[in-house]
């Protein structure tokens, strides 16, 4: 369980001890499964990368669990080639940022890539759960978008919900992705926080030589991560969280918590960062 500092903490952390508190690197590696625990929300982040042969779900040891989602909810976005998510026998075929919501039950889950040359890559973001939802599959097509920001402010970006409280249901767990426009490199400025919440950032589709600086950090102590593709940032309840890239890219948000209230946050004015 990787355990976050306290806000004072964070603001005298040195930049490599920022780094390997809130910054998750290493969760797509070809042909394996790889997991981390954070204490925010009790969530569990995954990348599952299917080479030839299928990979299922296993319940890490610290589940105490005969299966991953016994008493959790997931939600499984895919950023890579086109991959099937079997559960319980039932098949999902996911083509890019298609996503599939999983509710807490004794299922058994297996993901496999329809072409290993052009493997799926599955992002999991999964929360504990008190309540029996069913599994659901949301196309990139039939998420509820919006159009946010505006050019001349290098912010123009495409929103999609995914699971939400008017769309797919869950316990806790609300899961989406932003694009942001060519041209745009700015998201979520004014910056907000959600004190009732937790926020999971993974950065995508960044080339190679691109980062995103993306800020953190009290409003009036703001410090910030040089992230890159296949990142994922941590945001405590505390925590503004936004980002500027060297260009356009893509980002899957999760938040869980109190409650699934999309406009409940904290916002700040620009004035007040430091």
């Amino acid at each position: 369980m990787r355990y976050l500092p306290t806000p004072e903490q964070t603001a005298r952390l040195t930049p490599e001890e920022l780094r390997a508190h809130f910054l998750v690197s290493g969760l797509f590696v070809p042909g394996e499964a790889r997991f981390e625990m954070v204490d925010l929300d009790r969530v569990t982040l995954g990348g599952v990368v299917p080479l030839g042969d299928p990979i299922e779900l296993v319940a890490p040891e610290a589940f105490a669990a005969q299966s991953f989602t016994e008493r959790r909810e997931v939600g499984i976005l895919n950023i890579g080639g086109t991959g099937t998510i079997a559960v319980d026998g039932v098949t999902h075929i996911t083509k890019k940022l298609d996503m599939v919501y999983v509710g807490c039950g004794a299922h058994r889950v297996t993901l496999s890539s329809e072409d290993a040359t052009s493997s799926a890559r599955f992002f999991l973001v999964s929360y504990p759960s008190h309540a029996e939802h069913p599994t659901a599959h949301i196309a990139a097509r039939d998420a509820d978008t919006s159009e946010l920001g505006a050019q001349e402010k290098a912010n123009r970006r495409r929103l999609a919900r995914y699971i939400h409280q008017r769309g797919v249901q869950s316990s806790q767990l609300v899961m989406g992705v932003t694009a942001l426009h060519e041209g745009s490199v700015w998201n979520t400025m004014p910056p907000h926080t959600h004190v009732r919440r937790t926020e999971i950032y993974l950065y995508f589709d960044l080339p190679t030589d691109a980062v995103v600086f993306h800020l953190m950090g009290a409003p009036d102590s703001t410090r910030h991560l040089v992230v890159r593709d296949g990142e994922v940032a941590l945001s405590p309840s505390w925590s503004i969280h936004s980002g500027c890239g060297t260009t356009n890219y893509t980002f899957c948000w999760a938040m869980g918590g109190e409650n699934q209230e999309f406009a409940d946050m904290q916002g700040f004015d620009m004035s007040t960062l430091r």
